[in-house]
């Protein structure tokens, strides 16, 4: 009889504990970089489950979750100040530009930072700097750019495509840019529209994989159209002005033998709100 309540007794422990893992609440605070928007999540005890693409997609969903154009998980790190961990809506592990510059203000959220910062990311290092709610980002150096006859692709912290159009008021960013951000093989690419406005300012609408949508600015697709620009001779100038439609980025570097360095993003990044996910 004795037995059979203890082992009554811990199957209902076992069944509890089950539970509170499965239904943890995580809190998580949510910001913006000129409308890119992401889910942060301090994650120093690696209880988010980052393998459950599914969960992921349901967090970022717009309609029955947070609604984010992806997740960030703050990591602790060795070498660096932290470790920043990135996820698409669909789940899909890569870089993004303004999702670091966001990265770096949760970072000081938590006080693991001050005004500088040096962390570590699926693409490499990363220097950063903060001034107020602008962030100063520190890009991967740009060496392989392929120049096509109506477009540029490269890769700066991830894959770019990027074609000079006319007008981006009435061009169709969504259809055109499914249609050729799955002409590239897998992983597939990002699509960017540029117009140039003057000598040194291109309006830019981007096309996301892993979004698989439109979205309000792409700090690596920005970054792809400042270099393509100035590598195809559309400007001279090595400080780019790149109005998106969620605001107004700036990208810098400096040029030596078609070998692209000093690659810095700018622009704001913003905490909207904060809250709880079950996971």
């Amino acid at each position: 009889m004795v037995l059979t309540d203890f082992n009554r007794v811990l199957t209902e422990l076992i069944l509890y504990v089950n539970h509170y893992l499965c239904c943890m609440n995580l809190p998580f605070l949510k910001y913006q970089g000129t409308g890119n928007d992401f889910v942060m999540v301090d994650n120093r005890t690696k209880i988010f489950p980052k393998k459950n693409t599914d969960k992921i997609s349901q967090i970022c969903d717009r309609h029955f979750g947070v609604g984010a154009d992806g997740i960030i998980l703050i990591e602790e790190d060795k070498e660096y100040d932290f470790k920043m961990i990135y996820f698409n809506a669909d789940g899909s592990e890569t870089f993004c530009g303004n999702g670091a510059r966001c990265a770096v203000a949760f970072a000081k959220h938590l006080k693991m930072i001050t005004d500088k910062t040096t962390f570590i990311a699926v693409d490499g290092p990363h220097f950063a700097e903060i001034n107020n709610d602008i962030i100063s980002l520190q890009m991967i150096d740009v060496d392989e750019i392929e120049v096509k006859e109506n477009a540029v692709f490269t890769y700066t912290g991830t894959q770019h495509h990027v074609e000079l159009v006319d007008s981006l008021d009435n061009y169709p960013v969504f259809e055109n840019g499914k249609k050729i951000r799955y002409s590239y093989t897998n992983p597939g690419s990002n699509v960017n529209f540029a117009q140039q406005i003057n000598e040194n300012t291109f309006r830019v609408r981007t096309y996301e994989k892993g979004v698989e949508n439109e979205t309000l600015a792409c700090g690596t697709g920005v970054t792809a159209v400042a270099i393509a620009m100035h590598k195809t001779k559309k400007t001279n100038s090595n400080l780019i002005s790149l109005p998106v439609e969620g605001g107004l980025l700036e990208v810098s570097f400096s040029e030596e033998n078609g070998s692209y360095k000093n690659v810095f993003l700018k622009g704001p990044a913003t905490f909207v709100f904060k809250g709880e996910i079950s996971v």
